[in-house]
């Protein structure tokens, strides 16, 4: 039994941070983890976009446990309907337990219950995996691949529709 925790005020954005360090660290096979002051910055800014932001966390278990994996999702500026789910990641140890799925759908209902409309996120198109847990999940390429701005690597940007009356 996992736990869900929709957090606006960024009491969890350590436990968010830690999680996103470990996880980009085994994406990109890098031995070195990057430290909390380095990866709690980038987690903030998402909270810091809106009021409307927030981070999604998954426990565990019910009674808390560790956190094993989390969102953080902010509305797109000049667009009331659409928010971005601008980070998901989930404890390397903890890939293939269900985890992402939890938080991915847990976080489209959280959205919905919102008031959104739709949803966007961007993938590295040579995160295979990645981009195959996100279309099982419904989500569909939207326009082409560009390169990101820090890193040059091809990204794709997703688009799900969470309320089709709407959109």
């Amino acid at each position: 039994m996992m736990r869900i925790v929709v957090d606006e005020a960024g009491e969890h954005i350590d436990a968010a941070a830690q999680i996103w360090a470990e996880a980009t660290s085994w994406r990109d096979n890098d031995k070195d983890v990057p430290p909390l002051e380095l990866s709690r910055p980038i987690i903030k800014r998402v909270l810091e976009i809106s009021p409307r932001s927030f981070l999604l966390m998954v426990f565990e278990d019910a009674d808390g446990g560790r956190p094993v994996a989390f969102t953080a999702v902010a509305p797109v500026p000049g667009d009331e309907d659409m928010a971005e789910l601008h980070y998901l990641g989930v404890e390397p140890p903890s890939w293939g337990r269900s985890y992402g799925a939890v938080a991915l759908v847990s976080t489209q209902d959280a959205l919905l219950e919102r008031g959104f409309a739709v949803a966007r996120l961007s993938v590295y198109v040579d995160n295979e995996r990645a981009v195959q847990f996100y279309e099982r999940g419904g989500w569909r390429p939207h326009g082409e691949a560009l390169p990101h701005s820090r890193t040059g690597k091809l990204e794709q940007q997703y688009r799900l529709i969470l309320d089709p009356n709407r959109r």
